[in-house]
């Protein structure tokens, strides 16, 4: 599912137009975004948890050289399925 069929979805859903659902999924990706830049852990019972998760520098190796290279340490958003979603899924 792309993000147009997912507005077709929310506004079928809802009851509320394409536009308005647009608006609400957009208003609804930037409130996760924001918190998660800000270091915030965002917690949708049923649903699930978004969290960052630091992943320390490695050494890795160059697949086309054979090389050793520096991997630098970074950070990643992660998705942590709640119960009810993983039981619907299942």
């Amino acid at each position: 599912m792309n993000k147009t069929e997912l507005v077709e979805k929310i506004a079928a859903g809802a009851g509320i137009s394409k536009v308005d659902a647009k608006k609400a999924l957009d208003a609804t990706v930037a409130a996760i975004k924001d918190a998660l830049v800000a270091g915030d852990k965002i917690a949708l019972v049923g649903f699930g948890t978004f969290s960052i998760n630091e992943r320390p520098a490695r050494e890795g190796i160059n697949p086309a050289t054979k090389q050793k290279i520096k991997i630098a340490a970074k950070k990643v958003a992660k998705f942590k399925a709640g119960a009810e979603l993983a039981d619907a899924i299942n």
